[in-house]
Parts: structure tokens; C-alpha cells; sequence
């Protein structure tokens, strides 16, 4: 019999942030044991369920019993399994009796083994009664949740206590037992608003059931997407906007709230004093609401709350929040207050007992690094290195304040208020707050000279310090975001256009610890994992595989001319000539690799053939005209130059043997190709475009 499938599982309120994750996990479970006993028709859909209270699936098309299958079994070899009169040997007859099958029923077969004998077995299909407690129980096993608990006085665990199970296969219940609960029918609605208890009689009225007598919407998705919509249509009616990063909030509350119902909140204007960026983490992380702004981006003295009841008079659900709301405020006017009472500067000798890492010394240690390799990057791009270094001093003294100790994702943002109000100059102010960023995926860049040669000093440190004392990120586990750390070099060279050799920065980092701290080869590392990076970087920018490595094989130096020389790659690719040049230079890099590095440079004299000659005169003539192409960044130039040599290369090699008898011939032609190979490789190694 075919018919719809529901599972769920009821429970105390499961963890917010990871209930969307574990509604996934749970319901790809449940389907993945459902199909591997082919329990599951090839039309069947399926869609998953998590509230606060309630982790569930529905499959459409499920089967109460999978099909027969029939498998062959390979028994014994003809010689083996009959005698020399061609009768069955014992051997033959124990096969037949493990399998089940008659002897008579056993089917000769030609295999790669020789003539064996093959027994076809059939099976029942199996049972869904007999399964599904047990996929159940191995789907909850899976679930990325830390730690379990047990309730009660049974020994089930799980990360909430489990209340209910409700197991059906159309109008009928399957029988089990999961985390000691019996299966039934029985599911509950919203506990204030809904039916206590609703009886569901068959498995695909679960959703509309819950719903219209219930009060909850089950759906995960349909209820995110009406918290939204009733956000959107409150702060439109308010003429404000919600502003942007709400998604992991929305997330969150979604999963807080099985009816929801937005209100709108307000609180004293006085509050307002304080950095909006305070009073919006304050809102956001600790009560769950939602700011709003104006046309600006500036913040209003409201907010919207998402409510898990819906009544006609919400006075009180608005007070009790604005109530609750107003000592967070306080708590955020305090520390601002107090943390203005004393300067940046006067902070910074306390770093001395804040541990930057138990193999790295202190922060204080670390603000003395910064300083001077601040200071050396923006003597080199032109910004003040006196600011430079005064910002990298002040970075960190935000650390020692309060708010900051109270929200941690405000470092460098209350820095930059702070050094404002102590009478910093602006660029100081900004380099505080810009150093960290990108601190995620499409951050904006700092943008100052002097906030991008912070930027660039703090990351430098992080990466070359770390990979120093063994911290370098392996598999999925990166600890200290490395690979964000050198992502963001690599974003600041490109898109602020910087001319800074990334290798020389890795070396003067690593030469700033205290001596002997750094080992031999620690830059170097640290510049291939920024490599590999840079790779990562430009696929996502839409770059062809092979066109990469063509550029980043030569291990660029200047990371800001990359992704001119990737354009101009691109470019080259597009002329009639690039196919056969790079067929060539792959042909080339393949006899010098042989040849080894014999020869300096090709002697006129010695060139014997007519075509070696033209392709001597060809080299010398371009040289230049390459070489000045590249000191102006004029890649693209340089590479529609080097396809003037291809008539050239080709006549050589189809007139020109390398490997002749005479050694003086033979090293003077392999000099010629070094040559060659040296000019049409100055923008990209063109072999790696080749076929």
C-alpha cells in the first residue's frame, strides 16, 4: 500500500539558533533510511517541519512494505560443484542449501573466473512497521547537537525532553518506540492559543490541522517568510527600514515563535546619545528585536517585536518588552559613560597582562609589532607613517573597556568613538575600527591609506604568527580564521590597487617578533597558503582554472597587477595564434626540463639554419618591445606583441632539429629556447593554457 508519511517528535523548546539545521538533518534522516529500505516511491516528495516544540517530516508515496528483490549468488565452479560423471558433489548441494535454492534451479554461468555455478535468491521486501522506530532513532543519533540530556526516570537522551511521537502511514499508526515514547496520532497546537491536543486521522492533514486548530505554522520557511512580510509591511507603515544583517536574527526568532504576530515598540529618544551601533547590538542580540531607521541609516527611537501570541489589544506585550528593553539601554549608556572617563592612550600598558597567545607574548607586545610594520607599510603607499603608527598603538585599548568587554563584536567600532572623543585626529579614529574589516564574506575594505596599512599589519601579524606556532588551518578547521585573515590581504592589495610585494610584507612581518620567535620558512609558508587563497579568490571571480595557474604558478609577487595579467590571459586566448604558442611553449618547457640548465645566452655565431637565425633576429627584435610593455602594466599589449612569434616558432621547429650530435649546436639551440621561454612567459606561464 502507497500513502502519505508522518513523523514528529515532540519536545521542551529545542535551541533557536540551531532549529532550522536540525529540522534538515533530522528530516534528510528519516527520508535517506526510508529510500535505502526502498520504502520510498520514485514520485514521492517530501517536506520537513520544525517549530520550538517540534521536529517533523512528511513523505508523500511511501510503501507499508518494499518490493521483492532478486540477486544472484556465484556458488562453485563447474569442476567443483559435479563430479567426474556429472552428478552434484557435496559441495555443490551445501550451496544450494545455504542459498534456498533447488539444485536443479542453479544457473551456469560464464564469468572472467570461468564456468561457476549461480544461485538466483529472493527476497521479501522489508516492512515499514518493522523499520521506521529504528530509522527514527538513527535519524535523532545524527543531529549535530553537543551535548544530550536525560529526563525523567527513563534512559532516553536527547538535547530537549521529548514529550510525544506521532508515526503514521496514511489513516494508520505505526506501531514503535522512539526515546521510550509509543507512537500515536496525537499532536499538540500552540500551547496558549491553539487546541491542547488535536487527534490527527490521517498523515497528509497534519500541516492545515495544525494550522486552523493549532494556531502554529509548522513550516519553518512559510513562517520566516510571514515574520517578514509583517516586518516589512510595520517599519513601511512607520516610514523606517529595517536595515541590513537581520537575516541570522530572523532566523533565530523564527524559531522562537510558532504564531507570530509583529508589534511595534518605542524607547526614550535619550538613548539615543549613545553609538547607534551599541544600542542595535543591545536590541538584535539580547531581547530579539528588530531597530528601525530612518531614510539615512539613522536610528529610531523604535524597534519591532516579534511576538508568539497574537491578541487584539497588545498593550501589554508592548509594555513588558519596552520595560525590559530600557535597562539593557541604561546598561549601554553606562558603559559608554564610563568608558569615556579615561583616554585610549592611558590603556594601552594594561594590554601588557592581556595574553595575545600563551607562544606570542601579550597584546602590548603585539601593539609594539603592529606600530612599527604599520609604519613601514605606509611610508611605502604613501600614507602619514605618524598616523600609521599612532592608530596601530590605540588599536587594541578598546579591548579594556567595558563595553566592549560586554559586546566583543564591537571592537575597533567603540575604539574609533572613543579615540574621537579623546581628540584623536579622524584618520587614527577610522584606521581603529577599519583594521578588522573584512571581517566577513563582501565586507567593504578600509579605505584610507593609513586604515589599509593597519589593516594590512594586523593580518600580517595574525598570519605570520600563527602559522609560526603551529596554528595553520587544516581541513575544515581554521581556529583563527586564517584564511578570512589572508582573504582580506588579498582583497586590500587588489582592490586598493597597492604596490606592495606580498612576499617582502610576509618577511618584514615575521621580522618584527622577538628573535628567534620566528622560524626559517615561516614567510614562505605563509605566502603558498596566500596563494592557494588567491586561486579560491579569482575562481570566484570568474576566472578559467587553467588561466590561474598560468599567473599564480609564477608566484606573483605584486598581488595588485594579478588580475591585469589574468585579463590580459584572457585577451591572448581570444587571438588566432594562442593555441599554437602555447602548444609550443609546452613543447619548450618539456626540452629544457630535460636539457637541465645548460647554456647562458644564444651566440649568433653558431646558428646554423635559417630558420634558428629568423628566430634569434625574432626574440631580439620583440625583447624590448615586450620588456617596455610590462614596465608600463601593459599586459595585454605585451601578450599581442609575443603572437608575432609564432610563425617563427613554428618554422623552427619544423626545420630545426634541438638534439643534434654536435654538443656546441645542440646547447646553443636549447640556449635559444631558454630564451624564448623567458620572453613568452614574462606576463603568464602560456604552457598551461596549452591542451
Amino acid at each position: 500500500m502507497e500513502a502519505t508519511l508522518l513523523v514528529e517528535l515532540l519536545t521542551e523548546e529545542l535551541p533557536p539558533k540551531a532549529l532550522a539545521t536540525l529540522g534538515q538533518t533530522f528530516a534528510e534522516g528519516v527520508l535517506e533510511g526510508l529510500e535505502s529500505a526502498r520504502l520510498v516511491a520514485p514520485h514521492a516528495s517530501a517536506k520537513r517541519f520544525a517549530t520550538p516544540r517540534r521536529l517533523a517530516m512528511q513523505i508523500a508515496a511511501v510503501y507499508d512494505k518494499a518490493a521483492e528483490t532478486e540477486r544472484e549468488v556465484q556458488g562453485p565452479s563447474l569442476k567443483i560443484g559435479l563430479d567426474a560423471d556429472g552428478k552434484p558433489t557435496a559441495a555443490l548441494a551445501g550451496f544450494a542449501k545455504k542459498t534456498g535454492v533447488a539444485i536443479a534451479a542453479l544457473v551456469r554461468r560464464d564469468t572472467p573466473k570461468g564456468a561457476l555455478f549461480v544461485a538466483r535468491v529472493r527476497a521479501g521486501g522489508a516492512s515499514l512497521d518493522a523499520l521506521l522506530a529504528g530509522i527514527v532513532e538513527h535519524a535523532l543519533k545524527r543531529l549535530p547537537v553537543p551535548k544530550l540530556m536525560r529526563w525523567g526516570g527513563g534512559e532516553a537522551q536527547f538535547v530537549r525532553p521529548a514529550h510525544g511521537l506521532v508515526m503514521l502511514h496514511g489513516e494508520r499508526v505505526v506501531p514503535g518506540s522512539v526515546l521510550g515514547l509509543e507512537s500515536g496520532r496525537r499532536t499538540r497546537g500552540h500551547r496558549f492559543m491553539g487546541k491542547g491536543e488535536i487527534e490527527l486521522a490521517r498523515a497528509d492533514e497534519y500541516e492545515t490541522r495544525l494550522r486552523e486548530d493549532g494556531m502554529v505554522i509548522a513550516d519553518f520557511a512559510a513562517r520566516r517568510a510571514a515574520i517578514e512580510r509583517q516586518l516589512d509591511e510595520r517599519a513601511a507603515g512607520l516610514d523606517a527600514s529595517l536595515g541590513e544583517g537581520n537575516a541570522a536574527l530572523l532566523d533565530e526568532v523564527t524559531a522562537l515563535v510558532e504564531h507570530p504576530s509583529v508589534y511595534v515598540g518605542v524607547f526614550d529618544a535619550k538613548f539615543l546619545a549613545v553609538p547607534q551601533e551599541c544600542l542595535i547590538l543591545t536590541m538584535r542580540q539580547n531581547q530579539k528585536y528588530f531597530p528601525l531607521f530612518d531614510a539615512a541609516g539613522k536610528l529610531l527611537a523604535r524597534f519591532l517585536i516579534v511576538s508568539n501570541m497574537r491578541v487584539d489589544d497588545a498593550r501589554h506585550i508592548v509594555g513588558g518588552n519596552q520595560r525590559v528593553v530600557r535597562p539593557r539601554l541604561e546598561d549601554a549608556r553606562f558603559f559608554f559613560d564610563q568608558d569615556r572617563r579615561e583616554r585610549l592612550e592611558a590603556r594601552v600598558p594594561r594590554l601588557a597582562k592581556v595574553v595575545y597567545h600563551n607562544k606570542l607574548g601579550s597584546q602590548l607586545e603585539r601593539v609594539e609589532r603592529l606600530q612599527q610594520l604599520a609604519g613601514s607599510i605606509a611610508r611605502t603607499i604613501g600614507a602619514d607613517p605618524l598616523l600609521a603608527e599612532r592608530a596601530a598603538w590605540l588599536a587594541k585599548a578598546d579591548l579594556l573597556t567595558g563595553m566592549v568587554g560586554e559586546f566583543p563584536e564591537l571592537q575597533g567600532v567603540m575604539g574609533r568613538y572613543y579615540a574621537l572623543h579623546d581628540g584623536e585626529p579622524r584618520a587614527v579614529a577610522d584606521a581603529i575600527e577599519a583594521h578588522y574589516r573584512p571581517r566577513f564574506a563582501g565586507e567593504r575594505l578600509p579605505e584610507e591609506p593609513v586604515a589599509c596599512a593597519l589593516a594590512l599589519a594586523d593580518k600580517l601579524d595574525t598570519l605570520v604568527g600563527m602559522f609560526a606556532v603551529g596554528g595553520a588551518p587544516t581541513g575544515d578547521k581554521d581556529p583563527f580564521a586564517l584564511r578570512r585573515q589572508a582573504l582580506g590581504v588579498l582583497r586590500i592589495l587588489i582592490e586598493r590597487r597597492l604596490a606592495l610585494p606580498l612576499k617582502a610584507l610576509l618577511g618584514e612581518a615575521a621580522a618584527f617578533f622577538p628573535a628567534g620567535g620566528i622560524g626559517a620558512g615561516v614567510a614562505d609558508e605563509v605566502f603558498v597558503f596566500m596563494l592557494d587563497r588567491l586561486r579560491g579568490h579569482l575562481r570566484e571571480a570568474g576566472y578559467a582554472a587553467d588561466e590561474i595557474e598560468s599567473v599564480a604558478s609564477q608566484r606573483p609577487e605584486r598581488i595588485d597587477l594579478v588580475p591585469a595579467r589574468l585579463d590580459a590571459v584572457k585577451g591572448f586566448r581570444g587571438l588566432p595564434e594562442a593555441e599554437s604558442l602555447a602548444a609550443a611553449n609546452k613543447r619548450i618547457r618539456n626540452i629544457l626540463k630535460k636539457a637541465g640548465e645548460r647554456g647562458a645566452a644564444a651566440d649568433p655565431s653558431l646558428l646554423a639554419e635559417p630558420a634558428e637565425k629568423a628566430l634569434f633576429d625574432c626574440v631580439a627584435r620583440l625583447t624590448p618591445q615586450v620588456e617596455s610593455s610590462i614596465e608600463r602594466q601593459d599586459y595585454a599589449g605585451a601578450l599581442k606583441a609575443l603572437a608575432g612569434v609564432r610563425a617563427n616558432v613554428d618554422r623552427f621547429f619544423d626545420d630545426v632539429m634541438v638534439n643534434v650530435e654536435d654538443a656546441r649546436l645542440r646547447d646553443n639551440r636549447i640556449a635559444l629556447l631558454r630564451q624564448l621561454d623567458a620572453l613568452m612567459n614574462r606576463v603568464a606561464d602560456l604552457s598551461r593554457l596549452a591542451a
